[in-house]
């Protein structure tokens, strides 16, 4: 039987988990709602063991730099299939132009060697993962949505910025496919079809919920956090095909109109941002 082992089940993880597990996987877990102690070398050591793939979810520690899981049990999970939930910041600012996975990462390219997320991709590559490069996060309880009603929906003045992003329900059905198909190893960008300015994506949903829209302001203005204003510092279309072609993958959301739509639909799930009462 199949048997995944996943180092931190977060937001994302935890989807894929459920999506194995429907498939009749066995699913074991680090992280505060796995079933195993990160730290817990004997138990997790038994897990790797036991398990035909694994995934990591856990990012590089921001104070050194290196990547817990693969300074703690690289050499236990090396012969095993890998994969890994990484980031398409390892391609650094493009001033608007395309990436793929055939882009230098700023690690490979000597830009940024002292980025942690760009030398732990490397690092997952080189032992032969498949690493899922995901670009800004959406779906139920984080989003667009969710920012509108708790009144923190910004627009930004900066003409000419934009972003990739992907609903995690198409992070997971990816992922699963490149577990059930036994993927090549190697570097997949998993995002919608559709790269646009964070502030296309906030009015959309600020005429969902019916909500005037937020002045535009300056990133100065704006006091956003540090991971928020990490956004704006970059600016890059990412590009999906490989995952498309060798994975035989379709977002199920190709555009951030479909994916809020959804969202906010009587069809979202639990726990989803829709459709919630507002009083302006």
């Amino acid at each position: 039987m199949a048997h995944l082992l996943i180092f931190g089940l977060g937001y994302t993880a935890g989807r894929i988990a459920e999506a194995v597990r429907a498939r009749g996987w066995q699913v074991q877990a680090t992280g505060s709602a796995g079933d195993i102690a990160f730290a817990d070398r004997d138990t997790v050591l038994a897990a790797v063991h036991n398990a035909t793939h694994i995934l990591s979810s856990v990012p590089p520690d921001r104070q050194s730099g290196g990547d817990p899981v693969l300074e703690r049990y690289g050499e236990v999970v090396a012969d095993k299939p890998l994969f890994y939930l990484s980031s398409t910041g390892v391609y650094g600012d493009r001033e608007g132009a395309w990436v793929d996975e055939w882009t230098p990462t700023i690690a490979q390219s000597g830009e940024g060697r002292r980025n942690a997320r760009a030398e732990a991709d490397l690092a997952w590559l080189n032992l032969g993962a498949r690493a899922f490069r995901l670009p800004g996060i959406y779906g139920p309880g984080r989003s667009a949505l969710d920012r509108g009603q708790e009144g923190k929906a910004r627009r930004i003045d900066m003409p000419g910025q934009v972003f990739s992003r992907v609903h995690v329900d198409d992070i997971v059905s990816g992922v699963v496919a490149a577990l059930v198909q036994d993927a090549p190893a190697g570097a997949y960008n998993l995002g919608d079809d559709y790269p646009c300015s964070g502030n296309a994506v906030t009015e959309h949903a600020c005429r969902l919920l019916g909500l005037p829209l937020p002045p535009l302001e300056s990133l100065e203005e704006a006091n956003l956090s540090e991971m928020a204003r990490g956004f704006y510092a970059e600016n890059r279309r990412v590009a999906n095909g490989k995952a498309k072609r060798v994975l035989d993958w379709q977002p199920q959301y190709p555009t951030y109109v479909e994916g809020l739509d959804f969202l906010f639909s009587p069809q979202a799930p639990a726990g989803a941002s829709a459709p919630l009462a507002f009083a302006p």
